[in-house]
């Protein structure tokens, strides 16, 4: 295929997400009429990435998810994130994000325990987080009623940097609910 590096830094650059070594393949392939072999897609994505790490450049590809996505490099993310933060005054609420947080670590999980976790209601979070596709249903759980099971989507993935659900934070490394308490501890 001719000048398979611009077909391919195309494609990433179309992508909204991550889009996998197999998507540009099959991609490729469907454009060229033939198979376009995985090894010539995975060293020109290779050749890409190098490209990109030059000074000049002020984004490079990251892998991330299973996937290639071009991002703003750590040194130019102040400036990007200003406007992103001007264009988008709507954030999630503390509500949404506790959801999410609750969802990124206990998936796939039913509203109804989600609740129990949290106390109270999460209908409204729940509706939020789907609607930003932040999560989605990942089937019913087998419990009466067949409650719907949710878990984080790729875009979650994306948005928070993450290549799997074991690059969280792990929950020791955030603090200790002992250290929350309040009051003095007593010996038994």
């Amino acid at each position: 295929m001719e000048m398979i590096q611009q077909h391919i830094e195309a494609l990433i650059f179309a992508s909204e997400q991550s889009i996998t070594s197999a998507e540009i393949v099959a991609c490729l392939s469907q454009v060229n009429g033939e198979e376009v072999a995985d090894v010539l897609v995975d060293e020109t994505i290779e050749a890409i990435s190098k490209k990109y790490e030059a000074e000049e450049h002020f984004f490079e590809l990251v892998a991330l998810s299973g996937g290639y996505q071009f991002m703003t490099k750590k040194r130019y993310a102040p400036t990007v994130s200003s406007l992103i933060q001007h264009r988008n005054k709507k954030k999630l609420s503390a509500a949404a994000m506790e959801t999410l947080a609750i969802i990124a670590y206990k998936q796939p999980i039913t509203k109804a325990e989600i609740e129990q976790i949290r106390g109270v209601n999460c209908d409204y979070s729940v509706h939020k987080l789907l609607e930003k596709e932040l999560i989605t249903i990942e089937g019913k759980s087998d419990a009466p009623g067949r409650p719907l099971l949710y878990g984080t989507s790729k875009l979650f993935m994306d948005y928070f940097s993450l290549n799997s659900l074991k690059d969280l934070p792990q929950l020791k490394d955030i603090q200790s609910i002992n250290e929350n308490e309040i009051g003095q501890q007593t010996e038994n």
